[in-house]
This record gives structure tokens, sequence and C-alpha cells, in this order.
């Protein structure tokens, strides 16, 4: 570790597994922790070249918010000595997790968010302890066959009403029930499966971090804890390498922010029962991974480096009118009974507004962008439409690819002509309230950084 040049690098993982009876993220309304289907892991990779670290951190829960993750940075450049700007950290976005940040109607469960941090610092630490000379290499394979726009244009005489507005959306996300309603989908997924991979001089398996751009799969019964598709991929990529006890195999949430597995117009497409989609699909890409790695260049001493920035963005947020209708609607009552349809949304997002009119105006957004050799890895702190992912990777003139949900969670970043089209993604609410502007100065601002780092 004395080198000032070669690549040294380390992976571990660190179980996260919260007990029985924690709060689950992922829906309008809360549901609790019954059964444990497979174990939950804080994963990290650490890269190293001369003085320059960068860590990737991925953790399978829901979301996780900028003040939580700014707290972890704090505590791991505590325990390591390596700085903020050069942790990234990540969810998976898998939507039967613990919460540790409140969305929607969901709590945060106090006692595992106290609790998840030191597990973060953990898997680190171990990672930096496991740091030996390493080669990298990078790979793409197009995988678009798990990948759905769940966004749909649908029939004249069918009218998605917006919550927030009372209006008609122009387009219906998720259109269950209403199939025959269906004329298309809106948008195009990213179908790449992009990746690192790490190996040590001598052939040993290291990690892989692999990135793709599927919300989640979610085959599960409410009140289970599972990895979904994430954590099936990566046990079938350990198997499949026939890689040792100390491998970590990574999958990161790409530019999935209206993307899902749904198929509306085959429901029958992939197999029934509870995980068989997402043990097919996280087997099916770790095949298709591991059917790329021949055509892999190997480095041993990649340049590393790493520039962060903040941009300042503006809220949606209530007007007096609203924000007074809101309030009506909140002394109501009848929250104790809230249904997942119209009229439970009405009142979900009414306590919404309420909430965010206490929020800045102004969104100070962080971004982030890792380069390894070549390779740029840009850090979202939101969920992101794949148009936007698909514009970084051809606007950025490396190979590149997004890490969503990445340092923060400001919610869903809908381009402006979304935005205008209504859906799920747009309602205003503390997940959603970036104005039109904010998609492209982030795509904007990404760019610069990927260029200059």
């Amino acid at each position: 570790m004395n080198s000032t040049t070669g690549l040294y690098a380390g992976a571990a993982q660190v179980e996260t597994t919260p007990r029985l009876g924690t709060v689950i993220n992922g829906d309008f309304v809360p549901h609790y922790a019954t059964s444990i289907h497979d174990p939950l892991f804080a994963k990290a990779l650490v890269l190293r070249r001369a003085e320059t670290f960068l860590v990737f951190v991925v953790v399978d829960i829901c979301v996780m918010g900028q003040e939580l993750l700014d707290q972890v940075k704090s505590l791991i450049q505590a325990q390591t000595g390596i700085a903020p700007e050069n942790i990234l950290i990540s969810s998976t976005h898998t939507h039967a997790a613990g919460a540790v940040e409140e969305v929607h109607f969901v709590q945060a469960d106090l006692a595992y968010r106290q609790w998840l941090p030191g597990r973060i610092v953990e898997a680190v630490d171990a990672a930096i302890n496991r740091l030996e000379p390493a080669l990298f290499g990078y790979g793409k394979v197009m995988a678009p066959e798990h990948l759905r726009c769940r966004r749909y244009e649908m029939e004249a005489d069918f009218l998605p009403l917006n919550p927030v507005t009372g209006k008609a959306d122009k387009i219906k996300t998720n259109p269950f029930g209403v199939e025959c309603k269906i004329i298309r989908p809106i948008a195009k997924p990213d179908p790449e499966l992009s990746f690192l991979a790490l190996k040590s001089i001598s052939g040993k398996w290291i990690s892989v971090l692999a990135n793709y751009g599927l919300h989640y799969v979610g085959d599960w019964k409410n009140g289970t804890i599972s990895a979904d598709y994430f954590g099936y991929f990566a046990r079938s990529l350990q198997a499949e390498l026939c890689a040792g006890e100390d491998f970590v195999g990574i999958m990161s949430n790409g530019t999935s922010g209206d993307v899902n597995i749904w198929d509306f117009h085959n429901p029958s497409l992939y197999p029934a029962g509870d995980f068989a989609k997402s043990a097919l699909i996280g087997s099916d890409l770790a095949s298709k991974l591991i059917q790329k790695l021949d055509d892999i260049q190997w480095e041993s001493d990649p340049v590393l480096g790493v520039v962060t920035d903040a941009v300042s963005l503006v809220r949606r947020m209530p007007s007096d009118q609203e924000l007074e209708s809101a309030k009506e609607r909140m002394e109501e009552g009848g929250f104790e009974y809230l249904q997942a349809d119209y009229a439970g949304w009405q009142k979900l997002y009414a306590r919404e507004q309420c909430l965010l009119a206490a929020y800045p105006v102004e969104a100070k957004v962080p971004l982030q962008c890792f380069r390894i050799g070549s390779v740029r890895i840009g850090a979202l702190p939101g969920e992101v439409f794949a148009s936007t992912g698909l514009k970084l990777k051809e606007e950025i003139s490396s190979p590149y690819f997004s890490i969503t949900l990445a340092n923060g969670n400001f919610g869903y970043i809908p381009p402006a002509l979304e935005l205008e089209k209504g859906g799920y993604e747009t309602w205003r609410c503390r997940i959603s309230n970036l104005d039109g502007d904010a998609e492209q100065r982030i795509r904007k601002e990404l760019i610069r950084l990927a260029d200059s780092v």
C-alpha cells in the first residue's frame, strides 16, 4: 500500500437485515416485517491509487436522505480518513427493506435508522482492510427484455385524475385494471447493463459492480424482507463465477424513475409465484454479464478522480389557496382508514402539501462524478427518468453510467415535458417537487463534471 502507482481494490459486505416488526418503505401506507426471505447487505467497493480513494457503497434499502448519508460519510471519514467527496453511497431501491426515511404515510423506523450507519461504516472499513493490487475492467451488454416504461398514453375516454390538482393527467402510471384503455408507453428505457469488474493480480475475483435501469421487481407478499432482484443477481453472479466467499457482487440502480418490469400487454410473460421473476431476472442478467467478461481489456493502473458540486434548484410549492384547501381536507380526518384509491390519495397528498410547505423554496442538490481510467460514473440523488440517463450517455464522450438514489434522495426528477404530462411521478409532494428546469440543469452540470474530472 506504499506504492505511488498501481490500482488497489477491496470489497466487503456487512449484513443489514432488520428485525421482524420493522417498518417497511415502498408503499403509500406502512407495512411491517413479518418474514425474512433473504438477507440485506451494505456492500462496499474501495479503490485506491497512490493517495486517491474512491468508495462505492450500495445498500439494500428503499431510500436514504442526504442528512443521514452526510452523517454516515462523516463517520467513515473519522474512521478511515477518506474525504466525504470521495464516497458515493446509494440505495438499491428494494421495496422490501427497513425504513430509515419517512415516505408518504410510512414513518421511519428510528431504531433501524440509528443502527444502520454503523453497519455501513463497518463495510467500508472491512473493504479497506482487504485492499490488494488489482486489475480493473469495464463492460456493458444490452438487456432490454426486462424493462418497461411504466407511463402510458391512454384512450381519450379514460381520465387519469391527479389527486393534487383534481384535474386529469395526460398519461397514466401503472394502469392496473384499465389495461384495455392503453394506447402505448410514452418512453423507452435504457437497455444497457453496465459493469465494473475487479480482480486481484493473481486472478481472484474481488467484486463486480453492475448498473441497470430497473426500478425493482416486487414479486413478494407485503411484510417480506428481501433484496429483490438485486440480491438474486449478486448470488447468481458469485455462483456462476465460482468466486470465493470474499467476492462481493453488487447491482446498483440506474435511471429507472419511469421504468419497471410489469408488462400490461402480456402479463403472463414471466412465471408466477413469489420471487419467480426476481430469480429469473437476476440470474439472466448475471449470465449476460459473464458472457461479456472475455471482451474486457484489463488495466492495472487506471487514473482515479472525483469531482463534486451542488446545483441550486427551485421547488414547486403549493399556493396559499392550495394549502388552505389541503388543510381543510386534513381536518376531515379519516387517516386511520386510508386506502390506496383516489379518495385516499387525495387525503395523503393533502398532507404532503402541508408538509412540503415547510421546506425551503430552494434545494441544494449534490452531484458527484467518479473517474476510473476512461470510465465516468455519475451520482444522482433521486429517481431519474431513463431519458435523462440515455442523454447523459450520448453527451458524455467517455464510457459512462449513472447511479441513482445516490448521496441523498430528492425524489422523482422528471424532464420538463414529462412533468407537463402528469402521472404519479409528477404529483407534487415531498418526493416530487423540483421544478421543470431541474432535470436539464442537473444533466448539464453532470456533463460539465464528467468533462472536468
